[in-house]
């Protein structure tokens, strides 16, 4: 494993590599307010085994990227994106294989529409597409009103888990304990919930950012447009949509939705899993993605033509 801080714009990322850096890369999004930690090392070594460099990295005011008042320093989905496309140029690496998770399912398509010849292929999940207004469904799930898209609104569980998380926790224990019974509510009731695991990703994230007050500025970002969802019909980007079929905040069909927006898209759905990624899922999660980027890296060996410049299909 290797650290790299890298410069975007005005504000430095901190970043980690895994596997062969000779070998094609996997760039991991994760999801807001989370730092690269979201991503366990396990999984994240998991697809370094398939043959890749995988980085992931810290958003801007998570673990030991820069911390900034959102108030006096804000920023958008098309800065987030651009943070991505930093982390590829401070790795030297023209274009990669992009994994988006929930928030990294919104930057991962808004790098597609502006940034396409920087993707190999995307793998999405945990998240919705860019035509579904995230923000406005949640406050009428909070007012018991239904959808105005017709897709489904986050769970009450989800609900229940923000009010738990506005309680203030005092001290690392009670702050441990609150953290994984977030991640406890988000797993669903499907899966053996393994709580020793998830305590274990907690510290290692607690101890990697130095500090155990949670990241929130990731709430106050907007959403892009939702006008721009009818620009992924000319997204050309082998595009894997994953759906976990049990996730309280993109409830299938969401998956569904999404790749039926991006010509070509593929679907897969994961039995069980909420909105979290525990050891139970590894596996078949890290196959998926695997089978697709190995399917985009041998289409555009046969073609010549990397992928986000010509028409493709999944």
């Amino acid at each position: 494993m290797t650290e790299r801080t890298v410069a975007a714009n005005d504000v430095e990322l901190w970043s980690e590599g895994f596997g062969d850096p000779r070998n094609p890369s996997i760039l991991l999004i994760m999801g807001g307010n989370l730092s690269a930690m979201g991503w366990p090392a396990e999984f994240v070594e998991l697809l370094a085994a398939g043959g890749y460099h995988v980085i992931r990295y810290d958003h801007r005011d998570t673990g030991r990227s820069t911390w900034r008042d959102f108030s006096e320093h804000p920023y958008d989905f098309d800065d987030l994106a651009a943070d991505a496309v930093a982390v590829l140029d401070g790795w030297e690496i023209e274009a990669a294989h992009i994994v988006g998770l929930s928030m990294g399912t919104t930057i991962a398509q808004v790098m597609a529409l502006d940034h396409p010849k920087r993707l190999r292929s995307m793998s999405v999940m945990l998240g919705g597409a860019l035509d579904i207004d995230f923000d406005t469904n949640l406050e009428r799930a909070m007012a018991g009103e239904a959808s105005l898209e017709g897709y489904p609104l986050p769970r009450q569980v989800f609900l229940d888990m923000l009010q738990m998380m506005s309680r203030p926790a005092e001290g690392r224990e009670a702050v441990l304990d609150q953290r994984v019974t977030k991640w406890q509510m988000l797993f669903g009731d499907e899966l053996p919930f393994d709580r020793a695991e998830y305590r274990r990703w907690e510290e290692r994230a607690i101890e990697h950012a130095g500090s155990l007050a949670e990241p929130t500025a990731h709430y106050t970002v907007s959403l892009p447009p939702t006008s721009r969802g009818a620009e992924l019909a000319g997204v050309t980007v082998p595009t894997l949509v994953i759906q976990a079929m049990n996730d309280p905040i993109a409830p299938p069909p969401h998956g569904r939705h999404l790749a039926d927006l991006i010509p070509g898209a593929r679907l897969v759905e994961i039995p069980g899993m909420g909105h979290a990624l525990p050891g139970s899922v590894h596996e078949p999660l890290s196959r998926a993605i695997l089978a697709h980027v190995r399917s985009a890296d041998a289409r555009e060996a046969r073609s010549g033509q990397p992928a986000g410049t010509g028409t493709t299909s999944c």
